[in-house]
């Protein structure tokens, strides 16, 4: 039996799933011969779970700056559109002043 709490950690904030950890603890109660084919590969499972859960978070961050940048460009696009019907509005008011149109 081996007693190697940094490979099979206990904590649950470690984030690795529960299954995860029970297969490091059964492993690290192997016999020598089997415990060592074993923990290298363990171990490459793991950095494995730890990577992939670091670029998920990577990606739903990038996903929520993105949202949000988008409600800005739609917000800026929206009051663009307004000022833009203003002010075709106020030339066609000076356009028919200018020509003495009145409606």
């Amino acid at each position: 039996m081996h007693q190697n709490t940094a490979r099979f950690p206990d904590s649950p904030s470690d984030d690795l799933p529960r299954e995860l950890v029970e297969l490091g603890k059964l492993i690290a109660t192997l016999p020598d011969d089997q415990y060592q084919r074993l923990e290298n590969t363990y171990s490459q499972v793991v950095d494995c779970v730890r990577r992939r859960r670091r670029i998920l978070n990577l990606v739903q961050e990038a996903l929520s700056q993105l949202r949000l940048d988008v409600k800005y460009l739609m917000f800026d696009l929206e009051v663009t559109r307004q000022e833009r019907d203003q002010l075709r509005a106020q030339l066609d008011q000076c356009d028919r002043d200018d020509f003495g149109f009145s409606p």
